[in-house]
């Protein structure tokens, strides 16, 4: 494959080459470089409505998995070359499904129906079928909210699929390790990840030096409680003692205990919630779903 390193003069020859042969308000663009690792392509063009694209040469079926999301109403603007020079030619995405990227090069994909805010508590019609039962779009609002995910976040998501999901799409320029004791759980993790089309998701059987000697160092880590988490907060918090945690637990006993476990591991601001939500179903009578405890803490 043809390599290209898109330094700042190349990004900036570009910017000028599109600004000189369109219309388009270059103000508000968003660059992305998919030459480097984990770069995800789709929830970039989702999320916004003019991106910058920088490609190398020989992937085959870019355009394909972004008709395949639902984005090929999405206008494509480009050249045929690997210089920001010459004709500049532009199309629908559902118009080049059938085509690759020949060329090095930067292209501009506009999205008019872009959302400006991150995909919180998506439903889990959205996830694919597979062995994991998982928690209610509404539940996993709340766990969002309080992993707080910022873009840059480097993220450990210990039995969450759905949470590793949604967080490696908030933690655009970050990165999500994954870690799924079953081999079945970490089959339709993986078909979540294709289906999404993200690239920065490291999945994982265990944790421990081992496992995580090529991974980044996690500034914040969600678990569900298990046999093991003693064992994983120990280790994450010798790595990164001001790393930031959430634990999931139906366990009374669990979240009864957890909160001095976490104080013995040097972490305070601990906070201990109990979520209940209710449905109506259609017999106009309130289903409870299980209330979980949510725990919290921070480093000192």
């Amino acid at each position: 494959m043809e390599k290209q390193i898109f330094t700042n003069d190349v990004i900036l020859a570009w910017l000028q080459y599109y600004a000189k042969n369109t219309k388009i308000d270059l103000e508000h663009v968003k660059m992305i470089d998919i030459t480097k690792k984990n770069k995800n392509v789709i929830p970039t063009v989702e999320a916004h409505k003019t991106t910058l694209v920088f490609t190398n040469a020989g992937i085959d079926d870019i355009f394909y998995r972004l008709w395949n999301a639902g984005l090929g109403e999405c206008e494509v603007w480009y050249n045929e070359g690997s210089d920001p020079s010459g004709a500049i030619l532009h199309n629908y995405v559902k118009e080049m499904i059938d085509r690759g990227i020949n060329a090095s090069a930067g292209m501009l994909i506009l999205n008019p129906n872009a959302r400006n805010t991150a995909k919180i508590g998506l439903s889990n019609e959205l996830l694919q079928r597979g062995s994991i039962q998982y928690v209610g779009s509404e539940i996993r609002s709340i766990i969002l909210s309080k992993m707080a995910v910022a873009p840059q976040d480097d993220i450990c998501i210990i039995g969450g699929e759905s949470i590793a999901i949604e967080a490696a799409l908030i933690a655009a320029e970050g990165s999500v390790i994954a870690v799924e004791y079953s081999r079945a759980d970490r089959s339709t993790l993986e078909d979540n990840v294709s289906h999404f089309d993200l690239h920065n998701i490291k999945i994982i059987d265990h944790v421990d030096e081992e496992t995580m000697a090529d991974c980044p160092v996690p500034s914040l880590v969600f678990l569900v409680a298990s046999a093991s988490t003693n064992q994983e907060l120990a280790y994450l918090t010798k790595i990164n003692p001001n790393i930031s945690v959430v634990i999931y637990t139906l366990d009374f006993k669990a979240a009864a205990t957890l909160p001095d476990t976490l104080r013995n591991l040097g972490l305070a601001d601990i906070d201990t919630i109990q979520v209940s939500v209710k449905k109506l179903g259609s017999n106009n009578t309130f289903k409870s779903n299980p209330d979980p405890w949510i725990i919290t803490a921070r480093s000192r």
